[in-house]
């Protein structure tokens, strides 16, 4: 057992320490790390539009010059799946850049429920805001999907 008594510093030095130690690992921490952890960042995007709903969810906001996932997953009752996100999709930044996507994993094209992984080799500097544009055939203006970052 430890014996405060004995101990040279006081309950308020040790406090002062600790707030100390706190200030230093928050002033270390990129923002933008802080910012991928928030709720807000990582929250699931949806749109419906001619009877098919497409819902967006980031798995990752990677650092730049690493890949960004996004989990998609298109949903519909009447119409056939077969959009090639790797052709339809783009991601674009507040800074005016596009980005294709480097790969899709999942259901392949056809069926009226797809889900998968579609994912984005994004270049530094992280962006402030991102949008994923998916152009659906026979739909007159692209689904958006934005998050700030």
């Amino acid at each position: 057992m430890f014996d405060t008594r004995d101990c040279p510093l006081s309950r308020r030095s040790l406090f002062a320490g600790a707030l100390t130690c706190a200030g230093l690992v928050l002033a270390t921490v990129p923002w933008g790390v802080m910012a991928q952890a928030s709720p807000e960042g990582m929250a699931t995007r949806s749109t419906s539009d001619q009877g098919v709903t497409i819902k967006v969810t980031p798995k990752s906001f990677g650092s730049p010059d690493s890949r960004w996932e996004f989990m998609v997953v298109l949903d519909t009752h009447s119409a056939d799946l077969s959009d090639d996100l790797t052709r339809s999709a783009t991601l674009a930044t507040d800074e005016g850049r596009t980005f294709k996507p480097s790969s899709w994993q999942g259901a392949p094209a056809g069926g009226h429920h797809r889900e998968g992984v579609l994912t984005f080799d994004v270049p530094a500097p992280r962006p402030g805001v991102i949008e994923l544009r998916i152009v659906r055939p026979g739909e007159s203006a692209p689904r958006i999907f934005r998050w700030l970052l």
